[in-house]
C-alpha cells in the first residue's frame, strides 16, 4: 500500500466519525472579541467614547491626548478574556497580512513584573521594514517602517494555539511616509469618492453629510481532505495542481450547486462561521458552489474599509478552522484544471450617512442617472486599468473560461436601465420611477412576485444587480482593497468631471425645481452616455461572436496579467490617482505586481520539473517495467506509455531550458519570458503528464486524482 492509499483510508475514517449536528445559536456571539463601541461604553470615559465616534465617521482628525486612555481601557478589556500580547495588525503588499507580537510585560522600579499597555504603542509600532515588497520606495539599508492604529477600526482579539492576542487595525508606511500597505490607498480613495458625492448630493439638492462606498464580496473557496492535500506538493507551495487529469466525473452534472452540504463541510462551516461573528464578521449565506467540493460566504453589506478588513481576517479564519477540522481550505482562483475557478465578487455601491443607497433607481432620478453616467464614464475609460486591479498569475487561469468574466471588460446594466440609457441617447424623456415588474407563476394560492430590475449575467465583467455593481472579475485570494480603491478612483474623477460641466450648464440659477435641473441636466449627461455606450453588452460575453464585436468596438483584451500591469504607469491613471497614490507609489505597485509575478511562475516551474522526475516518471518507468507484452495490442499499449513517458521528459527539458534562461534577467524581463514562453510551455508538459496519469497503474500513481481531492469529503 503506496502512501496515497493510506491517506484514502484514513479519510474514510475521518467520513465514519460522528459529527455532532445539535441545532447551535451563535448570533449573540456576534463582536463578542470586538473593542466596539459597546465595549468601549464600559471600558472607557464618555469624553473619550464621543471623541472616538467622531473620528469614525469623518469629523475630526484623532487627538492622540486621548490615547493613554484608550490604551488602558483596551489592555484591560483584552486581558480579561486573557490576552497576553498585543500586535499591530497591517497589510502589507505581499497579499496577506503581518503581526509582530508584544507583550503587556513591563518592569517597576523593583524590577516587578506589571502590565502595562501605552498610548505611544497603541498609536504606532515599528516593524523591520526591509524584507516586505517596497518596489523600490526604499533601499535595503533603509530597513525603518511604521504601523499606525486607524482609530476608524476596531481592536480585536484572536484566539490561536490556546493563546489571545490583541490586534490593533493599522496602516503601513515607510520612514518617508510612502504607503506600503493595501489600506492607504483606499482609505484615500474612501475620501475622493466622498468629496465627488457630497457635490452630487449638494447638487440634487440631497440631504447627507456623509458618503462611502459599501463593500459585500462574495467569497468562493474548495475544502478537501488535509491528509490528501499534503500528498500533493503542488498544492501545499502553490495553491493549485499544476497536474492531475480530469475525473470521469466533474461539474457536468451540475448536481453539486446548491446540494445538501455534506456533514464534515457543515461542520466545518460552523465552526468558522462562529469565529467570524466573534470578530464582528457579519457572515450571512453559505451553499455549495458548481465545481465538486466548491463552496461559497457571503457577508451583509459594510463600508467597504471594513468590509476589506473582514474579507481577509475571514480568509484566515476559514484555514485555521479547516485545520481544525482534518480539512485543507483553497482560495487559489484555479485549484483544479477543467472544473470552474474561485473568485471573490465584489459587490460595490456608494451609502450615504443618512441611510440612502445612491445605486438605488427609486432614490432621485437625476442623482442617480448622473452617478450612473459616471460610473459607465470612468469604467469606459479605465477598463484596461480595472483589468490591471485584478490581475495576477492565478487569476490569469480562471478569467475567460466559461467560468467567470472574460478579459474584455463590458458593463451590463440590465433591460430596465438599458432602456433608460436608450431613451437618454435619443432623447426621450428618461422614467426611473415605474421599474418593478410583477411575475405570475399560473398558481392561485401564491402572490404576485415582485422581479429584480435586471437579470443576473453571469458573463458580464461589471455587472449592474438590482441596486449595486457586482465586480465579478476579483479573484478568490486578491484583497479587495485595490480592485475598491481603483472603483472608487475612476468613479469619483469622472464624477467630479461630469458636475463641472454640470454646473455650468446651471450657472448661478438658484431654486430650480427637479424637473427644470433634469432637463438642464441630460444634455450633458447625453454627451457622456454617448461616448460610454460601446461598453454596455447585455449578451453572452463568453460567446466568439462577442470577441470579434468587442474588438470592432475597440474594447481593450488583456488576456495575460503580465500585459495589464503596465497600465499602472499610464498617465490617466497618475492623473486619477492624485490624492491616493504617488506616482512612485504607483510605479511601485508596477515593480511589486511584476516581481510576484515572475516568483509564482518561477516556483510552478521549479516544481513541475521536481514532480515529474522524482514522482511521476518513477511510477511510469515501474510500470513499464512490470508489464507483459504477449499480444500485439498490449505491445502497442507499451509503446503508447513510452512514446508518452519520451514525450513528457522533453517537454519538461523544455520547461527547464527555457526557465534557466531567467536567471540573470531583471524581474519585468523575467516575468514577460514567463508569460510568453515558459508557462505556455508548461501547458505543454502538463498535457503529456495529464495522459500518463490516464495509462500508468492506478496503485504505483503517487500523487492523489481528483476524483480523490474533489469527491473524498
Amino acid at each position: 500500500m503506496n502512501t496515497r492509499s493510506s491517506a484514502i483510508n484514513a479519510v474514510n475514517k475521518s467520513l465514519k466519525q460522528s459529527i455532532s449536528t445539535e441545532p447551535k445559536g451563535h448570533f449573540h456571539l456576534f463582536c463578542s472579541r470586538v473593542f466596539d463601541s459597546s465595549v468601549q461604553e464600559l471600558f472607557l470615559p464618555k469624553k473619550v467614547q464621543q471623541h472616538l465616534a467622531e473620528v469614525r465617521v469623518g469629523k475630526v482628525r484623532f487627538d492622540p491626548a486621548y490615547a493613554d486612555a484608550i490604551a488602558e481601557g483596551v489592555r484591560v478589556w483584552a486581558s480579561k478574556h486573557g490576552a497576553t500580547h498585543f500586535t499591530h495588525w497591517f497589510q502589507p503588499l505581499t497579499g496577506s497580512t503581518a503581526e509582530k507580537h508584544d507583550s503587556f510585560l513591563n518592569l517597576n522600579k523593583e524590577r516587578g513584573a506589571v502590565e502595562r499597555f501605552r498610548g505611544k504603542e497603541l498609536l504606532y509600532g515599528e516593524p523591520d521594514a526591509s524584507s516586505f515588497p517596497s518596489g523600490g520606495l526604499r533601499t535595503t539599508h533603509e530597513a525603518r517602517g511604521y504601523t499606525a492604529w486607524d482609530p476608524a477600526s476596531d481592536p480585536f482579539l484572536w484566539e490561536s494555539g490556546e493563546g489571545v492576542t490583541l490586534c490593533i487595525p493599522s496602516l503601513f508606511y515607510s520612514w518617508k511616509g510612502a504607503a506600503l500597505d493595501q489600506k492607504i490607498p483606499l482609505l484615500r480613495s474612501e475620501q475622493k469618492i466622498k468629496d465627488s458625492a457630497l457635490r452630487l448630493l449638494a447638487f440634487c439638492k440631497v440631504a447627507g453629510e456623509r458618503v462611502f462606498s459599501t463593500l459585500g464580496a462574495e467569497q468562493e473557496y474548495f475544502l478537501i481532505d488535509r491528509g490528501l492535500y499534503l500528498l500533493r506538493p503542488d498544492l501545499v507551495l502553490t495553491g493549485r495542481t499544476i497536474l492531475g487529469a480530469k475525473p470521469a466525473k466533474g461539474q457536468e452534472l451540475e448536481d453539486h450547486y446548491f446540494g445538501a452540504v455534506k456533514d464534515r463541510v457543515m461542520a466545518f462551516m460552523r465552526d468558522f462561521e462562529e469565529q467570524a461573528l466573534r470578530l464582528g464578521i457579519p457572515v450571512k449565506t453559505r451553499h455549495n458552489e458548481v465545481a465538486p467540493a466548491q463552496h461559497e460566504v457571503a457577508p451583509l453589506f459594510e463600508p467597504a474599509s471594513l468590509a476589506s478588513d473582514h474579507n481577509i481576517l475571514l480568509m484566515e479564519v476559514m484555514r485555521q478552522s479547516a485545520l481544525k477540522q482534518g480539512l485543507a481550505c483553497l482560495f487559489h482562483e484555479k485549484p483544479f484544471q477543467g472544473i470552474n475557478g474561485s473568485g471573490k465578487h465584489n459587490n460595490w455601491s456608494l451609502g450615504t450617512d443618512t441611510g440612502l443607497n445612491l445605486l438605488d433607481p427609486k432614490e432621485n432620478s437625476l442623482l442617480f442617472l448622473t452617478l450612473l453616467t459616471a460610473i459607465l464614464k470612468g469604467v469606459h475609460e479605465h477598463a484596461a486599468l480595472l483589468r490591471a486591479s485584478i490581475a495576477s498569475a492565478g487569476n490569469d487561469h480562471r478569467l475567460g473560461g466559461s467560468e467567470a468574466p472574460p478579459t474584455i471588460l463590458s458593463v451590463y446594466l440590465g433591460d430596465a436601465l438599458e432602456k433608460i440609457v436608450q431613451d437618454l441617447l435619443s432623447e426621450k424623456e428618461p422614467s426611473v420611477g415605474s421599474l418593478a415588474r410583477h411575475i405570475d407563476l399560473g398558481l392561485q394560492h401564491l402572490p404576485f412576485h415582485v422581479a429584480d430590475l435586471s437579470d443576473r449575467n453571469r458573463t458580464s465583467f461589471f455587472a449592474f444587480t438590482g441596486n449595486k455593481f457586482e465586480f465579478r472579475a476579483v479573484g478568490a485570494s486578491a484583497s479587495c482593497a485595490f480592485p475598491v480603491t481603483v472603483i472608487n478612483a475612476v468613479v469619483a474623477d469622472s464624477l467630479a468631471l461630469i458636475l463641472d460641466e454640470l454646473s455650468d450648464a446651471v450657472k448661478d440659477k438658484r431654486d430650480l425645481s427637479q424637473e427644470r435641473l433634469l432637463e438642464l441636466s441630460l444634455p450633458t449627461l447625453r454627451k457622456h452616455l454617448k461616448a460610454a455606450q460601446s461598453v454596455l453588452f447585455s449578451g453572452n460575453a463568453y460567446s466568439e461572436e462577442w470577441q470579434q464585436e468587442a474588438a470592432e468596438r475597440k474594447l481593450p483584451n488583456i488576456r495575460r496579467s503580465f500585459h495589464a500591469f503596465d497600465q499602472l504607469r499610464e498617465k490617466k491613471t497618475i492623473r486619477i490617482f492624485e490624492q491616493i497614490l504617488s506616482e512612485q507609489e504607483l510605479e511601485s505597485r508596477f515593480e511589486i505586481l511584476v516581481e510576484q509575478y515572475a516568483k509564482q511562475l518561477d516556483i510552478e516551474a521549479s516544481l513541475l520539473i521536481e514532480l515529474f522526475r522524482t514522482q511521476i516518471l518513477p511510477a511510469a518507468q515501474r510500470d513499464l517495467a512490470g508489464r507483459n507484452s504477449p499480444s500485439e495490442a498490449q505491445k502497442k499499449l507499451v509503446h503508447n506509455i513510452s512514446a508518452r513517458v519520451d514525450q513528457s521528459i522533453l517537454a519538461i527539458d523544455e520547461v527547464e531550458r527555457l526557465q534557466s534562461q531567467t536567471r540573470d534577467l531583471g524581474w519585468e524581463a523575467k516575468a514577460k519570458v514567463f508569460c510568453e514562453l515558459v508557462a505556455p510551455q508548461m501547458e505543454v508538459a502538463r498535457s503529456h503528464i495529464d495522459q500518463l496519469e490516464m495509462w500508468v497503474d492506478d496503485a504505483l500513481w503517487p500523487l492523489p486524482k481528483y476524483r480523490e481531492l474533489l469527491f473524498l469529503i
